[in-house]
């Protein structure tokens, strides 16, 4: 089993390693993570909200999918780097971008799929690096998979086309993180091997039911799943399913909502 811990504090952050002590400086008193180790130190997790979230690495702080206006992140450190998944609102919002590059001092190394790149402003794309369907990049000295994301239901199949959305398989240290981006229970989301983490979204009808999402990561069989992205529906219920299929992974739940969203 994947060991996990609970960072409560910058205090406790400073004595968890040299690695962790640059990023965690800047957090506010009051801000938590759940923490993992790899092999080659420890990675902790933030969800912001819905899919936005950060991961510290121990080669620096990668922002995923970052919206919802810079000021969401005051707490936080500055982005080392930023994967986005695909151009919907809920996950690329280029003014949010904008702000967190001159944050980083201008640069911000990204990672995403095609057609985002085609929308980013000059300053931006001149860090991207676009990944299509299958390929592979690096980013903060990490293997990045870009896997396929799409609908397959047909009253849904509007929302993410077949080919045109990624989610990413991220390789830290012996660690393989698998964040699914928008997408259905896909042959590509079963087939994902030896998946540490996975961040899994079910809400309807731009990806998939919690039975889906719990049949799918049942396959898939990753130690630990972070459902995210599932304003409107039954995290408990996917839960419970993901209990009945046999499956033994960790279900862990992070703060991505208010009470009154979740």
């Amino acid at each position: 089993m994947l060991t996990r811990r609970h960072l409560m504090t910058t205090a406790l952050a400073a004595t968890a390693g040299a690695t962790l002590i640059r990023p965690f400086a800047a957090m506010a008193q009051d801000l938590t993570g759940d923490v993992y180790d790899t092999d080659g130190g420890q990675i902790s997790i933030h969800p912001v909200a819905h899919a936005s979230f950060v991961l510290v690495t121990p080669a620096g702080v990668l922002y995923v999918d970052p919206v919802g206006g810079a000021d969401a992140y005051d707490a936080l450190p500055d982005p080392d780097a930023v994967l986005i998944t695909h151009e919907h609102g809920d996950h690329y919002d280029p003014d949010t971008l904008s702000a967190l590059a001159e944050r980083a001092g201008g640069s911000l190394p990204m990672i995403t799929n095609p057609a985002v790149a085609e929308m980013l402003a000059p300053e931006l794309a001149e860090g991207n690096a676009p990944l299509a369907n299958g390929e592979s990049g690096e980013i903060l000295g990490y293997t990045v998979d870009a896997v396929p994301a799409y609908n397959t239901t047909e009253d849904r199949l509007q929302y993410h086309p077949e080919g045109r959305d990624n989610g990413y398989v991220l390789s830290v240290d012996g660690l393989r993180i698998y964040i699914a981006g928008d997408t259905e229970d896909t042959p590509e989301f079963r087939a994902q091997e030896e998946i540490d983490i996975a961040f899994v979204p079910f809400n309807l009808p731009y990806t998939m039911t919690e039975d889906q999402a719990a049949s799918g990561v049942a396959e898939m069989g990753p130690k630990v799943v972070y459902p995210y992205h599932f304003r409107g529906s039954d995290p408990e219920m996917f839960t419970s399913l993901l209990s009945e299929a046999g499956s033994e992974t960790d279900v862990v739940m992070g703060g991505w909502y208010s009470q009154s969203e979740s």
